[in-house]
């Protein structure tokens, strides 16, 4: 799914205008993002949470030519699932016949 269908999801399933829809969006993608900036944890309940995750400096090697690189510490936002969205996303295989 991508933004713009999940725009048109809830403008179809709560009567708004796409306008409207996409500015719910924005919105809520904004926020997460400041809070992810301010490295907070962001938890939706049932869904899961992110939080950012720092890596420490490390030499590497270019996987092309062998050469040694040296690759920067930084920050990456990590996403863990809920426990109810992993039931959900995992419940359509409970039928399925093991080989």
């Amino acid at each position: 799914m991508t933004k713009g269908e999940l725009i048109e999801v809830i403008a179809q399933r709560d009567g708004f205008n796409l306008r409207k829809a996409e500015i719910v969006v924005n919105t809520i993608f904004e926020a997460m993002g400041d809070a992810l900036k301010a490295e907070d944890r962001v938890e939706i309940r049932g869904f899961g949470s992110f939080e950012v995750r720092r890596y420490n400096a490390y030499r590497g090697r270019n996987p092309k030519t062998g050469e040694e690189v040296f690759v920067r510490a930084k920050k990456a936002p990590f996403f863990k699932t809920g426990k109810e969205l992993r039931e959900r996303v995992n419940g359509e295989w409970d039928n399925v016949p093991e080989e």
